[in-house]
């Protein structure tokens, strides 16, 4: 006579929860099973991974030549039209859906922590917004990405370390040079002591030119004895 096991509590909390809080593709909305990937198979087969978490020179580092000293950097997609990882990152910046930025950094959280050029990481930093485009947004988009990070790596995210001094407009729709305007002397460091001889890792959303990551990561160059990597979530292609 076949034996019919009763669910466990256990089992009953996760699936309200699962009800109440399903997890959805940052894509499409479609259901998902794994925790470890935010995006569908569907979406997944749209999206385009660098792998450069695994390579010590690469596209991302390469921008960067001559202009900031990197340990380590890497982008987790090469950003792309009209693709999941756009209407992502869109959702996360201007849909206030702050709970994506916690997904995708997680996600790459999952990705370095298996590359031993991030495993000396020691604190997270995120790209700052001005005290007035936060309050407007109502959270730093960058902050969420370093708050899934911090999950995933299990390193903590060191906030009001970076502060953004000016209110500059959006670089979205700026040329390279005005870019590079646009940022320059905007970023300041506080409370030094707390990051002097660590390793840091500074996230942002994406990297186009690379004007305010190396205006931030110039910054932070200044406290002695930082080593600094950098991450984001894509990567625009020239």
């Amino acid at each position: 006579m076949p034996l019919f096991l009763l669910p466990t509590w256990k089992d009953l909390s996760q699936g309200l929860l699962h009800l109440l809080y399903p997890n959805l593709c940052v894509g499409c909305d479609a259901s998902l099973q794994s925790t470890h990937n935010c995006f569908c198979i569907s979406c997944q087969r749209k999206l385009h991974p660098t792998n450069m978490h695994v390579l010590q020179e690469n596209e991302f580092t390469e921008r960067f030549w001559g202009r900031v000293p990197l340990e380590a950097g890497a982008a987790l997609y090469y950003f792309s039209q009209k693709s999941p990882i756009q209407k992502a990152l869109h959702q996360l910046k201007y849909k206030n859906q702050a709970d994506i930025g916690v997904q995708l950094g997680r996600q790459m959280g999952y990705l370095l922590k298996q590359s031993p050029l991030f495993q000396t990481v020691e604190g997270i930093v995120p790209v700052p917004l001005h005290p007035k485009k936060e309050h407007l947004r109502g959270y730093n988009q960058s902050a969420m990405l370093a708050t899934g990070l911090s999950e995933a790596l299990q390193v903590p995210v060191l906030s009001g370390i970076l502060t953004r001094q000016q209110f500059s407009e959006s670089q979205t729709r700026k040329k390279r040079m005005d870019r590079f305007d646009n940022v320059n002397d905007v970023f300041a460091v506080r409370r030094s002591k707390r990051i002097q001889g660590r390793h840091l890792l500074l996230v942002d959303d994406v990297l186009t030119t690379g004007a305010t990551l190396e205006a931030c990561g110039l910054a932070l160059l200044k406290v002695p004895d930082v080593r600094l990597s950098m991450a984001t979530i894509a990567i625009a292609v020239h």
